[in-house]
């Protein structure tokens, strides 16, 4: 169990050295995470709103053909009131005709609506399109800004990486587990007695905890914060084996 100990303190080492690396480069990544997320989204809606003008224009289309086919009709109908041979026939025209200009007139009002909704649409899908290119342009910017920041650190970051890699091949999955998830809460995972106290929360160690953590046979939890605690003289230890 002491080895384990030894190797939590070393990984707790290197995650805060990688800390320090990420620190460097500010809110570079998570800007430029959130303007890629933010493109993808509205990239997603111009899509959107280009096929919803596009099933407009496939209906305003119908409506267009729908129209010159009752004009069609219109003119024919007209033509043969001319023929009828009686009164019968000249009523069942009369009906058609009323009922071609009905839905001329229908359709018509159809083709302007069709009309103004795509001309929004059309608006939307402009500004969209402008808010994209300069989102897009931010994106470029920052990213560069960030591969420059990236490019100097690039050396210190592969090698506790390195590091990293090695001392997590020598811990048990589930030790590792708890020391990620105490991470995730608490941003350093393992503290070290100072003053008798808990390097990372401050909270006095009762002196029978302190005897016990001494002893480095097994993982004990800051009972304030959670933290990993080790003894300093483990940490002085392994400090000066390194």
């Amino acid at each position: 169990m002491e080895q384990t100990l030894r190797l939590l303190y070393l990984l707790q080492k290197v995650d805060s050295h990688l800390d320090d690396v990420e620190e460097l480069k500010g809110d570079l990544p998570e800007t430029v995470k959130n303007l890629k997320t933010e493109i993808a989204e509205l990239d997603e809606k111009a899509a959107s709103k280009q096929k919803y003008i596009d099933e407009f224009v496939a209906t305003r289309n119908k409506a267009d053909n729908d129209i010159k086919d009752f004009e069609e009709k219109l003119k024919k109908y007209k033509e043969q009131q001319y023929q009828v041979r009686n009164n019968k026939e000249y009523d069942a025209i009369t009906k058609e005709i009323e009922f071609a200009e009905e839905s001329v007139k229908t359709l018509t009002k159809q083709f302007e609506d069709f009309e103004n909704q795509m001309s929004i649409a059309k608006n939307e899908l402009e500004e969209i399109g402008t808010l994209l290119a300069d989102l897009n342009e931010q994106l470029q910017e920052k990213a560069d800004e960030l591969a420059i920041v990236s490019k100097e650190t690039e050396e210190e970051e592969l090698k506790y990486n390195h590091e990293r890699e090695k001392i997590v091949t020598r811990l048990n999955k589930d030790i590792l587990g708890r020391y990620a998830k105490i991470r995730t809460g608490r941003g350093k995972a393992v503290a070290t007695i100072r003053k008798n106290s808990c390097s990372g929360c401050g909270n006095r160690v009762p002196p029978q905890h302190i005897m016990e953590i001494r002893r480095n046979d097994k993982i004990y939890l800051c009972q304030h914060c959670g933290r990993i605690v080790v003894s300093d003289e483990l940490a002085q230890a392994t400090n000066s084996v390194q």
